[in-house]
């Protein structure tokens, strides 16, 4: 696996996992209602970490923010969270690994704020500098296209065992409080009936 802890530069930068800049763009529209800033920089991200692993290899992805990067991910690989290969961590870092199923090595790619410089309104967005209100969205689209992989550095990792993916069937119970399945590892009852549902039910139903 040829990770470093180089620039990572690779590749075209005007496409992105083989797909030319302005249909990834229309994809990102499409999947995510907007060209978010942050999936534009985050294709470049995982076109970075696809170019660094082993062809032909099965990975799962981790990505260590819930916001945008998670989409670049279930967008342009066959990870998502519904299929339980993409596993999100709010460690409030715009990072992401992609690693081997089963050993757990992998590669990091992440952004290095101390090569934005050559890009201020790409730091300051970055970097939450002033009101969001006053950026210029596409300019700044236009700005991280053109920036492509620059900033973006790579690690080569290994995922701690006890976190890898197990394929496992986990047996189910009924919840005795509210009747529903969940799994019977959980708990007495189900994870909702624990306290842990962010909601209450209210009767009678909205519209009704």
């Amino acid at each position: 696996m040829k990770a470093t802890g180089s620039t990572g530069i690779s590749g075209d930068p005007a496409r992105i996992c083989g797909i030319g800049l302005e249909d990834y763009i229309r994809k990102v529209r499409a999947f995510h209602g907007y060209a978010a800033p942050g999936m534009i920089l985050g294709g470049f991200m995982v076109d970075l970490a696809v170019s660094h692993i082993p062809e032909g290899m099965l990975f799962d992805a981790i990505c260590e923010t819930p916001k945008c990067l998670p989409d670049a991910i279930q967008l342009l690989t066959p990870c998502t969270v519904g299929n339980g290969w993409l596993r999100i961590l709010s460690l409030g870092r715009f990072a992401l690994v992609l690693y081997d199923k089963k050993g757990g090595e992998g590669v990091r790619v992440y952004v290095d704020p101390s090569r934005l410089a050559p890009w201020p309104m790409a730091r300051d967005w970055f970097l939450k500098v002033g009101p969001k209100e006053k950026r210029d969205l596409e300019e700044l689209v236009s700005i991280l296209c053109k920036m492509g992989p620059g900033p973006l550095g790579v690690q080569s990792v290994r995922v701690e065992p006890g976190f890898l993916r197990l394929s496992r069937h986990r047996e189910f119970s009924i919840c005795s409080r509210c009747g529903e399945s969940y799994p019977k590892d959980d708990g007495p009852v189900c994870l909702g009936c624990q306290g842990q549902a962010p909601y209450s039910p209210v009767f009678p139903l909205p519209g009704k």
